[in-house]
């Protein structure tokens, strides 16, 4: 199935696989030539890659929220499928509410998946890479982690955590070969960025909105002129698992189209 052997022998875990960034990072993995474990909540979906891509791609259902359960996975993957050489936390929720009206349960799951699930992936992987000397973590955060959005305080907050998490995780592992970045995307056409359009049931006007901007919210436009596919997003995750990025740790990367202007 795969077109390219940049990733060939290595073993990649994805979390938040089923749909989105996610599946798009699989195929990335995959057409280089790695293995993947794909996990996701929603079974079927990952199921499906499974599917379609054959031997290359080995489907569990996940929850990032449960330590226990990512312990359980990541074990047994490393019993019957092999050392992993990556891991990509992609898993996340965005629910949307001004500070004022947030509730402490979205809160509270916000952090749950997009922070918590982050560190017991993240932690559980790192163990067994640093005893071995080599692996990469990648980290999908967002452009939100890096400048105040209106309605998005819970999510900005946690994506915000994550990186730093994964700075210091990365900081903490680096001198025993393993690199941690996180990858911090824009708008991506995905099914969390069309949730977010629902004041618009014109796509096209809701993408043109987000191109440029709305004062109205403070909200820069995108200089680029176009909303990411989600395999913009996966082609920088895959250069920075690749050995082209041997010499990258502790960096984030921004894949916004110029939106945040880099603040």
């Amino acid at each position: 199935m795969s077109t390219g052997t940049e990733l060939a022998g290595r073993l990649a875990l994805v979390t938040g696989a089923g749909r989105g960034i996610g599946e798009a990072v699989v195929a990335a993995l995959v057409e280089q030539g790695a293995r993947v474990l794909a996990t996701d909540l929603a079974f079927e979906n990952v199921t499906a890659l499974a599917d379609k891509y054959g031997e290359q791609v080995t489907a569990r259902p996940l929850d990032v929220t449960d330590a226990a359960a990512v312990e359980a996975l990541v074990a047994e993957a490393e019993r019957t499928l092999g050392p992993l050489d990556i891991a990509v936390n992609v898993a996340g929720v965005l629910r949307s509410s001004d500070v004022v009206d947030l509730t402490d349960e979205d809160w509270a799951a916000t952090f749950a998946v997009n922070t918590n699930g982050v560190f017991h992936v993240s932690r559980s992987v790192a163990r067994r890479m640093a005893g071995r000397g080599r692996g990469s973590i990648v980290t999908v955060a967002s452009n939100a982690a890096g400048i105040p959005r209106a309605g998005l305080a819970a999510y900005a907050a946690s994506k915000a955590a994550a990186v730093m998490f994964t700075k210091c995780l990365g900081l903490e592992v680096a001198s025993r070969g393993v690199r941690c970045n996180t990858v911090s995307p824009g708008s991506t056409l995905t099914d969390m960025q069309r949730a977010l359009w629902t004041a618009s049931t014109d796509q096209e006007e809701a993408t043109r909105r987000v191109i440029e901007g709305d004062l109205a919210t403070h909200r820069t436009g995108i200089p680029l002129g176009r909303i990411a596919d989600p395999a913009d997003i996966a082609d920088a995750v895959v250069f920075l698992v690749s050995d082209r990025a041997r010499h990258i740790t502790m960096h984030d990367l921004y894949v916004d189209g110029g939106a945040t202007l880099r603040a």
